[in-house]
């Protein structure tokens, strides 16, 4: 079985492209933190993560550089050949599922409510 769950943070806006076919993709890194190692401090994976055709529209569309997300998918690897003639290996996450953990209210801090500027609505309630 090949299935993976991750929560963390993009460390740079999502990139949006197309295959030659067409197809919508959109990559990001994704930094998940490990568990506290012996020595204390806490350490932290990058992890590329791809995901295809109307989802990578939305990520592309909603998320950006320190959004919270959560992803479910699996592992792949892939080789291509460089110019060089050298062979190249890619292990990234593919997403199946996306969700947005953190909202632009989170993120840009703008629903910050001042409670002690609110007025009562009605002094005469009975509550």
């Amino acid at each position: 079985m090949n299935k993976v769950f991750l929560i963390g943070n993009l460390t740079k806006d999502p990139e949006l492209a197309s295959t030659n076919s067409g197809i919508k993709f959109c990559r990001f890194t994704l930094a998940v933190s490990r568990s506290y190692s012996k020595d204390g401090k806490r350490e932290t994976d990058f992890l590329p993560v791809v995901v295809w055709r109307a989802q990578a529209d939305n990520c592309a569309r909603y998320l950006k550089k320190g959004s919270k997300a959560a992803i479910s998918g699996s592992i792949q690897t892939r080789s291509y050949d460089t110019q060089d003639g050298s062979r190249r290996y890619v292990t990234e996450i593919a997403a199946d599922e996306v969700q947005f953990l953190s909202t632009k209210s989170d993120e840009n801090g703008s629903d910050d409510v001042d409670f002690d500027d609110l007025k009562p609505i009605d002094e005469d309630l009975p509550f």
